[in-house]
């Protein structure tokens, strides 16, 4: 990629910064302790020259993360060290950056060549800084691997740009639809399956000051995060939104606040808003993801609701999120993709992604009883033969921005569908050069 292109993305990447908060560091020092015998000064001399030689041929690591919270620091070391227990060579150190200041950091350290070894980078960032030149292209490494085929389509293609691979899925979750059970029973439907049976649930579900669904729609990458599911199910796709497809999936969503069952407060609610709403019982039913589980079971323990793919249009869709392991172009290219394939081994990556709140990215871990046999959970562990991930593009901040504002724009009724897709798609254009 030319270097002014090259640019244009890390100024993209950096002034779409998203702020949280920070975590304390709690690793140490790792020693190498050798038995000597004491009476022997000889044989102490030689052992500690032995010691000091195993200490200088140990290859050292940095990977970083964003991750809040020591809990989850200690899960993320619990890998680097797992991996250091079958590979006493080679030690990784995790390194806690805080999100507000990750991909300045990232970006700063590409300039002056001062980066880590591996980076746990959100999946749809993995492209542009593939097109950065950050990550090693590790496609033939990653081609002799005989586990490739166990990936959910999703996750994978988040990891490759232009046909090379660049990274290797870490964890992932999507979208679905939570529905709370007594209303839905009171008002005599069922959990829909089509957009036109949302349609109706919606407004029959709209009463007594609640309702029918709620989604979170503000202008940034949560908007779009929430918004892509519609639009793919209408059959467009995130670089082809100004046709009759695209005009659909805004102008379904703009109908259902237009109608009253939704409110045009979503344009200001986050996924967290959303859960509040939908706990309080002031919404039906609302699009959400896993992480809310706990979340709800604390706000509110006696609710019960249930959960459901997201209904289709033309098909069911719906989007990616988590996070890669990106592999930093640098020394330790080959110890890097190696420590990817442990965490990524079945055993390994069952007990992190339990551990962690994720779902795996293999089908052959989601199909274990943990994920299989739950029914919340299985809907989120079926939903991944759905969930699409965000691009791949290097420019990906920017063509987001361009979904989300056509999005506001529609449901505040400040133009047509129509034509505010077929604004979005010029924006779109001229991103990518067209």
């Amino acid at each position: 990629m030319k270097k002014m292109a090259a640019g244009l993305v890390m100024a993209a990447l950096v002034t779409g910064l998203v702020g949280c908060g920070s975590s304390d560091k709690n690793d140490s020092d790792t020693t190498q302790t050798t038995t000597k015998t004491e009476t022997d000064s000889s044989a102490a001399t030689t052992t500690d020259t032995t010691a000091k030689t195993d200490t200088a041929e140990k290859t050292k690591l940095t990977l970083w993360f964003y991750f809040e919270g020591k809990e989850r620091f200690d899960k993320i070391k619990a890998l680097t060290d797992g991996y250091t227990a079958k590979n006493p060579n080679v030690e990784i150190e995790p390194v806690f950056i805080p999100f507000a200041d990750f991909k300045k950091k990232l970006s700063v350290g590409l300039a002056a060549s001062d980066l880590p070894d591996i980076v746990v980078i959100d999946n749809p960032d993995t492209a542009a800084y593939a097109a950065m030149g950050l990550f090693a292209d590790i496609t033939e490494k990653v081609n002799a691997w005989a586990d490739k085929d166990q990936f959910f389509p999703g996750p994978w293609s988040s990891t490759i740009l232009d046909g090379k691979q660049y990274a290797i899925p870490l964890g992932s979750n999507n979208l679905a639809l939570f529905y709370n059970e007594k209303m839905l029973s009171d008002a005599g439907v069922t959990p829909p399956t089509t957009w036109d049976e949302l349609r109706t649930a919606a407004k029959a579900l709209t009463k007594d000051g609640t309702t029918g669904i709620g989604i979170a729609a503000p202008g940034n990458e949560e908007g779009t995060f929430q918004f892509l599911p519609w639009l793919l199910s209408a059959g467009a796709t995130f670089d082809n939104v100004g046709g009759a497809e695209g005009a659909k999936a805004y102008g379904f969503l703009a109908d259902l606040v237009n109608d009253g069952s939704m409110s045009k407060d979503v344009i200001n609610w986050t996924q967290a808003d959303v859960m509040k709403q939908f706990a309080s019982g002031k919404i039906a039913m609302m699009v959400n993801g896993p992480w809310q589980l706990p979340e709800l079971a604390t706000n509110a323990p006696d609710l019960k609701y249930g959960i459901a793919l997201l209904p289709k249009d033309q098909q069911y869709a719906s989007v990616l999120g988590g996070e890669n392991l990106g592999i930093v172009n640098g020394k330790h290219v080959d110890q890097a993709v190696d420590f990817a394939m442990y965490v990524e081994s079945p055993d390994v990556l069952k007990d992190f992604a339990q551990g962690f709140g994720y779902f795996p990215a293999r089908k052959d871990v989601a199909a274990d009883p943990y994920w299989a046999d739950n029914d919340q959970l299985k809907v989120f562990a079926d939903n991944m033969n759905y969930a699409q991930p965000r691009g791949p593009h290097p420019k990906w901040p920017e063509i987001s921005n361009a979904l989300s504002e056509a999005l506001d724009k529609t449901l505040l009724g400040s133009g047509t569908a129509e034509d505010n897709a077929k604004e979005a798609q010029a924006k779109i254009d001229k991103i990518l050069g067209k």
